[in-house]
């Protein structure tokens, strides 16, 4: 269970969608494969406009950045799940965003690939991309030390104990909702 979280944040502003997160030419590879799953993670945010700069740096297969600060409505377009598990992939831990299509924050807990905090504040306009920061889980702050401020965050409520077990399957098999996977 992760209490905090710390590195560098790449910092998105709103409507950042499915199609930039993962363009739909990379929807063949499957997740449940390993080496497929990693070269996934590897297309992570290469339908950015250049204005942002790399999100993973190239010849690299993950990138430097496990937090994702963003605007209003990370995450919109389609429902592919692909989203989440490619930001996953990548090494992204969590995304701190002031909202979000609700089928990514969905998709977030389904998969348990990543945790999708709510800020109060703006902070894509406060902040910048490679800055460090530490997110509290018990405190519902993000510290950006860089400048030295702390800034309140939504609980993730009942989001968290599943993204936690590793998606939603497996908290339902941890909690005794489904029965145990058969050996």
């Amino acid at each position: 269970m992760a209490q905090s979280l710390s590195g560098k944040i790449f910092v998105l502003d709103d409507n950042i969608d499915t199609d930039q997160i993962i363009p739909a030419e990379y929807l063949t590879l499957v997740p449940s494969k390993p080496d497929e799953y990693e070269k996934l993670g590897s297309y992570a945010l290469c339908g950015l406009p250049d204005r942002y700069g790399k999100f993973i740096s190239p010849g690299e297969m993950k990138t430097h950045y496990p937090i994702i600060v963003a605007g209003e409505n990370f995450g919109c377009g389609s429902s592919r799940e692909h989203a989440p598990i490619a930001l996953g992939a990548s090494g992204v831990q969590a995304v701190v965003s002031q909202s979000y299509a609700r089928i990514f924050f969905r998709n977030c807990s389904a998969t348990g690939e990543l945790y999708p905090w709510e800020s109060v504040d703006r902070l894509c306009e406060l902040f910048e991309t490679g800055q460090e920061v530490t997110i509290d889980f018990e405190e519902n702050q993000l510290t950006n030390h860089t400048l030295g401020i702390s800034y309140q965050l939504k609980s993730l409520g009942e989001v968290k104990p599943v993204i936690d077990a590793g998606g939603l399957f497996a908290y339902a098999r941890q909690t005794g909702m489904i029965s145990q996977k058969p050996s």
